[in-house]
Formats: C-alpha cells, structure tokens, sequence
C-alpha cells in the first residue's frame, strides 16, 4: 500500500496514523519488543506534523499496544493488550523497596553455536545456533546481579532485534506466546572472577549467590539456561510452592 492511501484527509489524521500501526503490529511488520520509527521519522515518512504523530502514538500506548520508554523511545507491547514485565516464576530477586529504580544494561548479546553442552541441554544439534546475553542488573544505580542467559535461536529467530534493557526474557516469552511451566533451580555461593567482580563493583574474592536454572515450556522443552550472580545485600529471594 502506498504511503499517499495510508494517510488522507477523510478523518481525522492522527487516528489514520494510530490504524497505520495497529495494522502493522497485527502484519508483524512492527514486532513485539521492538521500537517502532521515531515521532520525527513518522512525520517526514506521511507528510504530517509531530504533534498529529504523537497523538495517534498516546492513543496505541493508552490501549496498552505501545509503550513508551524514557530516553529509547516507542515500544510494541503486542496485539493482545498489556503485559506485565515482572511477571516471573519460581526463585526471583526483588528489590527490596519497590520505588527503588531498577535498570539492565546490556553486556553481551550474540549468536553462537551450540557446542557439546548446550546441544545436550537443549537437545539440538551442536553446530545449531544459540542466543548467549550477559546483563548487569542495577538497582538504585548500583550494580545488583550479572545474569547471563543462552536460548536456542529457533525458540524466537527474531530475539536479536529486541532490546532486552527493556523488556525481560519472561516478558519476551509472553509476546511470543512461549509458557514457561517449570523451572530447575540451584543456589549456590560462589566467589567471582577479576572481571565479573569489576561488573558488579565488589571484590574478585568477596562471596556473591549464584543461581542456575532451567526453564522448561508447556511442550517439556528447555527454552533457557540462566545463570544469575548476585551480590547478597542488594537482594532478597523468594518461593512459592504449589501442590497440583
């Protein structure tokens, strides 16, 4: 559809514009956990002003379909209305105050090949290709947590395109319709390495918990292997047992 048939004067045009990308959130042009264009690029790109743009923008975040983030800008939610990013399961770190502020900065996020072990955990083949991310998570602009999680590329091929400072893994998993029923936890303490030790700011010898896990579907697949590193006065953990 050409850009001139989008956009015309019979209505209102900021709610034009609002159809425009609820149609493209429905046709997965614009994909959950993804930013879609710029105020100022919608405006240059249909011939009208920032202003019309913003509205028709408030109306899909106002539904829940959008979602604004300070300094990133405008983020797909999704076809089928809110979401909530903290949903989580099994053992999670909470912070202990709830208007503490809470940020992830992005270390690493890369394609690899599975190898011998994640082959073996995920149960795909060793040169299949694997999602490896390593955060650090801060809490009141101090480092808390450095997580580091693999998931097997095939589960969401799309992954690399997300920015996970925004959204968490069980949020993205939500988006993409992907259940996670039962995790396999440890916790453990354990001492950090030079570098990981300077991540979280403490020293290379100072005790942190350690947590692994693997997370498993609906369908008793493994979608993930985390491994969370946190510093102990910065967290607290929780459980919630349940009898079926």
């Amino acid at each position: 559809m050409r850009k001139a048939e989008e956009i015309n004067y019979k209505s209102p045009m900021y709610l034009q514009l609002k159809k425009v990308i609820y149609s493209k959130i429905q046709s997965g042009e614009y994909l959950p956990g993804t930013s879609i264009p710029s105020e100022n690029e919608l405006a240059k790109m249909y011939g009208i002003n920032r202003l019309t743009v913003r509205n028709g923008i408030d109306q899909l975040v106002n539904e829940g379909l959008l979602m604004r983030v300070q300094g990133k800008g405008v983020y797909v939610l999704g076809a089928n209305g809110k979401s909530n990013v903290e949903t989580v399961g099994g053992f999670e770190e909470i912070v202990e105050a709830s208007n503490v502020a809470r940020s992830i900065k992005i270390i690493k996020q890369v394609v690899r090949k599975a190898s011998d072990k994640f082959s073996w955990i995920f149960g795909i083949g060793s040169e299949d290709e694997i999602y490896y991310i390593k955060r650090i998570i801060n809490v009141g602009g101090t480092p808390s947590s450095l997580e580091e999680t693999y998931i097997p590329k095939y589960l969401i091929p799309q992954l690399d395109s997300i920015d996970l400072s925004v959204f968490s893994i069980d949020e993205i998993y939500k988006f993409y319709g992907i259940i996670r029923s039962k995790v396999n936890e440890i916790i453990d303490l354990t001492r950090l390495d030079a570098n990981q030790g300077r991540m979280l700011k403490i020293s290379a010898n100072e005790e942190v918990m350690v947590m692994e896990s693997t997370s498993f579907d609906d369908k008793s697949r493994v979608i993930d292997y985390r491994r969370k590193y946190s510093v102990s006065d910065l967290c607290k953990y929780s459980v919630c047992m349940k009898k079926d």
